[in-house]
């Protein structure tokens, strides 16, 4: 995997019992392996909405899903490829502040959270968004 740069993920979902029909639990990873000169260098990303409490240490399942975000730094600009099944543009709602982009999302029982920093200063002028199937594209112009 290493020599080629090539990026493994895994996920899952399941039902937490609690109130009415429960909270779903999505937990999922993304390893990467790095290219050129950075090919030994391997990136774990954690995404879903089941978090570790930092004061009790305890599983949480958080009502609010953190989507798993590939970023690609093109010549002109920035593209950010989404995983938001069941999202449609309609659902999605940006915000920028300075060289942070923040996406929201929700319809139904489905809420994704996501603040993405980016390398240059962002506009909403200058932000293209489209969606496929739950896949979201936003280009980041510079």
């Amino acid at each position: 995997m290493s020599e080629k740069g090539e990026t493994l993920s895994k996920t899952g979902e399941f039902t937490v019992p609690g109130k009415g029909k429960g909270m779903k639990g999505v937990y999922g990873f993304t390893m990467r392996t790095g290219l050129g000169e950075q090919q030994d260098r391997v990136r774990v990303e954690p995404f879903g909405n089941i978090k570790r409490d930092k004061d009790t240490g305890q599983t949480v399942v958080q009502e609010i899903r953190e989507p798993l975000v590939d970023i690609f730094e093109e010549e002109d600009c920035t593209l950010l490829v989404i995983e938001m099944p069941g999202i449609t543009t309609k659902d999605i709602r940006l915000e920028v502040r300075d060289d942070v982009l923040a996406i929201f999302a929700e319809k139904g029982d489905k809420k994704y959270r996501k603040e993405v920093l980016l390398k240059h200063g962002l506009s909403m002028d200058r932000i293209t968004m489209t969606c496929n199937n739950g896949i979201v594209e936003i280009k980041c112009c510079k």
